[in-house]
């Protein structure tokens, strides 16, 4: 299944910082809860950009990954 943002209206969307990004504003990731079956990110310095659409379950493993502290 091809992933791509134009298939989901994000444009109402209330998007969440992640608590690893930068406090000083740079290197920000943001991610977006609710979607069915995906995990919505972005760059917060491009809100008006495309977002990264990750299948739930590549998502929770990436995390998992960075929380085991394999990168």
């Amino acid at each position: 299944m091809k992933l791509s943002s134009s298939d989901y209206d994000l444009t109402t969307a209330i998007w969440h910082k992640s608590s690893y990004s930068g406090a000083s504003g740079g290197d920000c990731v943001e991610v977006l809860d609710g979607v069915p079956d995906v995990v919505p990110v972005r760059d917060s310095k491009v809100t008006d950009g495309p977002a990264l659409m990750f299948r739930t379950d590549a998502w929770a493993s990436f995390v998992g990954g960075l929380k085991r502290g394999c990168a």
